[in-house]
């Protein structure tokens, strides 16, 4: 019987302890077919089997920081959060334009007739402060005058004086019907024929308070806004009206169509001087030719030249 355990064969590796009788502080085994073995030796222990590390080169890419935070990414449990779903912004109800209380707001309004021929064929100058309070209506817009300015006949900033031509020739027509022509080719402006066949004069809206048609009204201007501004102005009352110069010439006193209603006489009126007309004559600048409601805001400017009569 042999002292030691036999040799292993090549390609195997044995798996039998080894003893040894001496004690030297370390002693080193190898065999081809394992790797390199160091034993180390306590006096008072058994030996002890430490296999040596393979000597590995490190890539360069491949830092401690590197290796740290992959260990970290792999150990650390990842959680997804569901994208939240955008809000849906509900859209806000547009503001309702709010007519303030006019003194010749009239409740009765329904039962207003259509104004008589008769009533345009005086004076411009007598017709103007009589058409305050009056309303015009084309479809479902109905509006309230509160501004006029009246042009006479030998007024040196009435269209009349340039005689009768294709356009002024509504201004000559009988009172009543509608002269309709454009400022510097863009604003609508609307006027009322005056006096007799043949005279020459009329009276310019230059502003009115909406009464009924206020989405029409918004839409036809452009504007959604509860301030005067909807309405102070010619130009402004011809595309709140939806009018054009076709309508020149048409009789405003028939059923149908643009329409001159009656109206509360106002209680109290304002005068001044006409707007605009720079080009006439010192005394027809100065003439107090220009008359509103007073105590509305729904007169266009200038303001500051406007005073009790």
């Amino acid at each position: 019987m042999n002292k030691y355990p036999p040799k292993p064969n090549r390609g195997q590796h044995s798996t039998a302890p080894l003893y040894f009788k001496f004690r030297p502080k370390s002693i080193s085994f190898w065999s081809p077919s394992t790797p390199l073995l160091c034993l180390q030796m306590n006096p008072t222990r058994r030996f002890k089997r430490v296999a040596s590390k393979p000597n590995r080169s490190i890539q360069p890419s491949q830092s401690s920081n590197d290796l740290e935070t992959r260990t970290s990414h792999r150990s650390k449990s990842v959680t997804v959060r569901a994208k939240p779903k955008p809000r849906q912004i509900q859209p806000q109800p547009q503001p309702r334009l709010k007519i303030e209380s006019s003194p010749v707001s009239d409740p009765s309004f329904p039962k207003t007739t259509i104004l008589s021929p008769g009533f345009f064929q005086i004076d411009a100058l007598d017709l103007a402060p009589r058409l305050l309070g009056k309303f015009l209506r084309r479809d479902d817009v109905v509006l309230q005058i509160t501004e006029v300015e009246a042009y006479r006949p030998n007024d040196s900033a009435c269209h009349g004086r340039f005689g009768i031509t294709a356009r002024t020739a509504p201004v000559f027509g009988p009172g009543g019907h509608a002269y309709v022509y454009l400022c510097y080719g863009l604003h609508t402006m609307l006027n009322v024929v005056a006096d007799k066949e043949g005279v020459g004069a009329a009276v310019l809206i230059r502003a009115c308070a909406p009464v009924c048609g206020l989405e029409t009204i918004q839409q036809r201007r452009g504007q959604q806004t509860e301030k005067p501004i909807l309405l102070t102005g010619p130009g402004k009352v011809g595309q709140a009206l939806g009018i054009s110069t076709e309508w020149s010439n048409h009789p405003l006193y028939t059923p149908g169509g643009l329409e001159l209603l009656d109206g509360p006489q106002p209680e109290k009126i304002v005068v001044g001087p006409r707007v605009g007309i720079e080009y006439a004559l010192p005394e027809h600048v100065s003439a107090l030719w220009r008359f509103a409601i007073a105590g509305t805001s729904w007169i266009s400017a200038p303001k500051n030249t406007l005073r009790s009569p």
